[in-house]
């Protein structure tokens, strides 16, 4: 009996210890949390099976088989048990709440991409990627050399809607133990933001040092403050974001499964102050909206490949197929009204080269609708752009969903080896022969203009926007043996126009005339599309 005790005794001694680096949830859909029970059986086994010994002789060493049996079969009979469980909640049983997971929304004759997505604005496009903006946030830190030899950046870089700038956000890190022991009384002294549209990049320094970090040690160790925080919440991935005001935030969803780690979704966030380390628990629903990331991209792509694959049953998923459909290989977000949406193109399980059309969801709530927009698949299009300077070998970002002209559209950007944007490409979704590349350096609306002219679009007049303008000053340029004006109105907007727009009066307007005209776009400097006479 003292034995067993003192064997209980010191298992619970190894558990705290495993328990404080493993951080398991104390849940049972956790597989993380079976891993520890097994390995509290094993050790409990391990103990028992000797009866006595003498730690300086060595002598008697007799292994009570009999009794640690019982003990033994447990260790086997969980997996097992966990194998039997996730087969019964499978999808061969459960094919309709798998499909399920996710709610999709399809579009109609009245709410369809054209009409729920607006015509994109250059202003505020977000151009850089991840990889351009870790570059630009690289170069911000190198500038600091003070701070490069204590921290370093982190790979992060979360694309978030600050006060209706985009930007991707990224937190300095401990550059190991040592600076850790060195600098944690004050903490990491600030993060870094790349505006996504312009290219700015800025390092924020902070009056009070971040201490919650996932590169701090111990009790100021981001997961194990949570975990001792929640000890029953299953984590999923931490996204860093800043507040309306810039102060840094971890933001943690909170995992549910059915059975061990079946159906995947979400309940709620934890949102971590990274400086003073207070933490709150929000439901899904009741999330602040400043919050962009409640949703991973993985998770929602795991859900509608599951929507793809079983809404017709688990039978037809193997063989009939009929209507399966799954989503393509890549990712990439658009940001609407405050929040941040990712897009992927749906595509036939029979298909590898075609889109049936692609899928919108909010990360923040979940809501998901898919667009009927059958065209090339994305990364037909990214060869179609590259394929038209294919002499330079440069490389195409994966593309950005764009409403231009009333068409969806992919917009990518053509990168030489040191990853510099080197021309813009415009791909129509459904044609992707029709493509057009412009150099980077002429800017991106020369670059749109320039493919709508080449693809020779047919205007919808009737979604042109009406202007009064009076000439404030006229200036004229030729441009491949075409006569352009360019005004500037009284208000300080800027247009230019064709000549063949309107031959016979615009060699006659003269400052301070006023002209009734319809522009395609509001944009730094709009294109007249006509004059009314």
């Amino acid at each position: 009996m003292k034995k067993s005790l003192f064997n209980v005794l010191i298992t619970f001694g190894i558990g705290l210890v495993i328990y404080f680096f493993y951080l398991p949830p104390i849940n049972v859909t956790s597989m993380q949390f079976w891993t520890f029970i097994m390995t509290l059986v094993f050790i409990f086994v391990f103990l028992s099976m000797f009866k006595k010994i003498d730690i300086i002789s060595l002598r008697s060493r007799r292994l009570e088989i009999f009794k640690t049996k019982k003990l033994l079969l447990l260790i086997f009979a969980i997996p097992l048990m966990i194998m039997v469980v996730n087969f019964i909640l499978s999808p061969i049983f459960n094919s309709k709440a798998f499909s399920e997971r996710i709610s999709i929304v399809s579009d109609t004759e009245d709410s369809n991409f054209i009409s729920e997505v607006k015509e994109v604005d250059f202003n505020s496009l977000p151009l850089l990627d991840k990889d351009s903006s870790s570059r630009l946030g690289d170069r911000v830190m190198g500038q600091m050399p003070e701070l490069v030899s204590q921290f370093y950046v982190s790979s992060l870089y979360t694309q978030i809607n600050y006060n209706n700038d985009i930007v991707r956000v990224t937190p300095l890190e401990y550059n190991g133990i040592f600076k850790y022991i060195a600098n944690h009384k004050e903490g990491v002294k600030g993060y870094i933001t790349v505006n996504s549209v312009d290219g700015e990049a800025n390092l924020v320094k902070l009056d009070n040092g971040m201490k919650y970090m996932p590169s701090a040690y111990l009790f100021k160790d981001l997961l194990r403050h949570l975990r001792l925080s929640y000890p029953t919440k299953i984590f999923g991935q931490s996204n860093f974001e800043i507040d309306n005001d810039g102060r840094p935030y971890w933001i943690t969803p909170t995992l549910k499964y059915t059975g061990i780690e079946l159906r995947e979704d979400v309940s709620g966030v934890i949102i971590t102050d990274a400086i003073t380390g207070k933490s709150e628990y929000y439901k899904v629903g009741e999330v602040p909206a400043w919050v962009d990331h409640v949703y991973n991209a993985s998770l929602i792509i795991s859900m509608v490949n599951d929507w793809g694959q079983y809404r017709e049953g688990f039978l037809n998923s193997i063989f009939g197929q009929k209507n399966v459909v799954a989503t393509t290989e890549g990712y990439n977000y658009m940001v609407m009204e405050d929040d941040v949406y990712l897009y992927t193109g749906i595509t036939s399980v029979s298909s590898d080269e075609a889109n049936l059309g692609f899928i919108l969801t909010n990360l923040r709530t979940k809501a998901t609708r898919f667009y009927s927009v059958p065209g090339a698949e994305e990364y037909s299009a990214m060869s179609s752009a590259t394929g038209q300077v294919q002499q330079m070998r440069y490389t195409s970002t994966f593309p950005l969903l764009i409403n231009l002209n009333n068409r969806p559209t992919y917009l990518v950007s053509l990168k030489d080896n040191a990853g510099l944007v080197k021309m813009y490409g415009f791909v129509d979704v459904v044609d992707y022969q029709k493509v057009v590349v412009t150099d980077a350096s002429k800017g991106i609306e020369v670059a749109a203009n320039n493919y709508l002219k080449d693809v020779n679009f047919e205007i919808d007049f009737s979604k042109l926007i009406d202007k009064e303008i009076k000439i404030k000053s006229i200036s004229t340029a030729n441009i491949d043996g075409n006569t352009y004006y360019y005004f500037v109105s009284n208000d300080d907007s800027k247009y230019y126009v064709s000549i063949n727009v309107d031959s016979k009066t615009l060699p006659f307007v003269k400052e301070g005339d006023i002209l009734k005209i319809k522009i395609h776009r509001e944009s730094e400097v709009s294109e007249i599309i006509e004059i009314e006479g």
